[in-house]
């Protein structure tokens, strides 16, 4: 079930601040001018630079000493490129990547051939050889997505490619649950591993990001992150907060716009579009309500730091478990979402992740609570961005709508689209490959982010 906060909860998030500000409101930071292309991904991504309220809530949160959130930060930068170099050169071969240790120092990459091992150790990482390919396994998981549509996976909450073990694992609440699912979906000799686990994960339901905003008068859900559409501004949030043509209110019971589209479930995403005494800031609501700036949308590698902000547990740090989950509420079916340790409760969803200051997603759902501890699911950002059609609003925004999806052929590059890692694409001239998901920025052309792209 949806897990809303009502009327009577409001007036606790009156004093919030917000992503989205009233016209005229002095906003603690400003946008700072585009940079010069950068050498490093420490400096593409920002994270050489990291905000004070992600350093203290990830030494907080990740028990970490003075000096090793900023480090990590750094080491997770800097190895999303050297992932992405491997996916490339490895091809079908690739497993994954994910990162260890205290401040991310070591970057494990998976093949299923024992001659690359090589070629994985002089790019500076681990190299684990295993009998599945990513693409493999991934396709096991998709055969359980298309079984969960006509299945009952009330105690099978959560299946997912575990990429460290190299398998795919289904949690449930009980085993025989588990076995029924699988043999529904053809996958019994594939090598599933069950997990029995008692928790179930629900939506957690109840405009800087993470501030709060109402649905109807009523429930009330959290700002994910800024974002525009032609000159329309507004906010990405969860798609289980409201269904399209339902309006909303900001933190301060003023009037503030109305849900242009919403999916939920199979996703779990929908965006908002705001009146004119509302505008966008690339801000998100930090600890101790200090705002940090979004500067991109560049995906995190399993293993790395992320925090979250939400209108009712305000900001809390952890890891990226497993991207490309399938959660089973009791609504329904999402897929793709990210599993993480981050904790949260109701009235957080919507709310965003980022980590370090790139934008990762939105609250979906979890189990636990702050208190004692707890799993979080996030819709991830880029997919909203690609399917309604919407620009991240950044501390360097670029303004507009995105170009249109491409096929997966090499064509030419554009800011605005989303882009998956593989993806080739031209730009004067030089063909280049996509290393790591990103929405592409004007100042993040191939030839100025090795980051990013790969020249062929």
């Amino acid at each position: 079930m949806l897990l809303r906060h009502t009327a009577a909860g409001r007036r606790a998030a009156l004093t919030a601040l917000g992503a989205l500000v009233l016209t005229g409101v002095t906003t603690a930071a400003t946008a700072a001018p585009p940079p010069a292309p950068a050498s490093t991904a420490a400096q593409t991504l920002g994270a050489d630079r990291p905000p004070a309220a992600v350093v203290r809530a990830m030494e907080r949160d990740l028990k970490l000493k003075p000096g090793q959130a900023a480090e990590r930060l750094v080491n997770e930068a800097e190895a999303g490129v050297r992932a992405g170099r491997l996916r490339n050169s490895l091809g079908k071969r690739f497993a994954g990547a994910w990162l260890r240790g205290a401040t991310s120092a070591e970057l494990a990459v998976a093949t299923t051939h024992a001659d690359d091992v090589t070629a994985i150790q002089a790019q500076g990482a681990k190299a684990v050889v295993v009998k599945h390919p990513l693409s493999e396994l991934q396709a096991v998981k998709e055969k359980l997505d298309k079984a969960a549509n006509g299945a009952n996976t009330r105690d099978t909450p959560v299946w997912y490619v575990d990429v460290p073990t190299n398998r795919v694992v289904v949690q449930a609440v009980k085993k025989p649950a588990a076995t029924a699912f699988i043999k529904a979906a053809g996958v019994q000799n594939k090598g599933v591993t069950v997990l029995v686990s008692a928790a179930r994960p629900r939506p957690l339901a109840d405009i800087v990001g993470g501030e709060a905003y109402y649905i109807e008068g009523s429930a009330r859900c959290s700002i994910g992150f800024s974002v525009t559409k032609d000159t329309q501004q507004g906010f990405a949030s969860a798609g289980h907060c409201g269904n399209a043509d339902d309006s909303t209110t900001g933190f301060n019971m003023a009037a503030q716009g109305t849900f242009e589209a919403s999916t939920f479930p199979r996703k779990d995403m929908s965006w908002v579009s705001v009146n004119s005494n509302w505008t966008a800031t690339p801000d998100v609501k930090g600890e101790g309500g200090q705002r940090t700036q979004v500067t991109g949308s560049v995906q995190a590698l399993v293993g790395a730091s992320i925090c979250r902000s939400g209108s009712t547990t305000g900001w809390h740090c952890g890891t990226i478990e497993q991207h490309d989950t399938s959660v089973s509420y009791s609504e329904g079916t999402v897929d793709g979402v990210t599993e993480t340790t981050v904790c949260a409760e109701p009235g957080d969803s919507g709310g965003p992740y980022i980590s370090g200051s790139q934008a990762q997603g939105v609250t979906s759902g979890g189990s636990g609570d702050c208190t004692s501890g707890g799993t979080t699911f996030y819709q991830p950002i880029n997919p909203i961005l690609s399917d309604f059609g919407l620009v991240l609003k950044t501390a360097t925004a670029q303004a507009g709508s995105p170009a249109p999806a491409d096929n997966g052929a090499a064509t030419a590059w554009a800011a605005g689209r989303v882009y998956e890692a593989g993806t080739t694409v031209t730009h004067a001239g030089v063909r280049y490959q996509c290393l790591q998901n990103h929405q592409a920025q004007g100042r993040w052309s191939p030839g100025a982010t090795p980051a990013l792209w790969q020249r062929l």
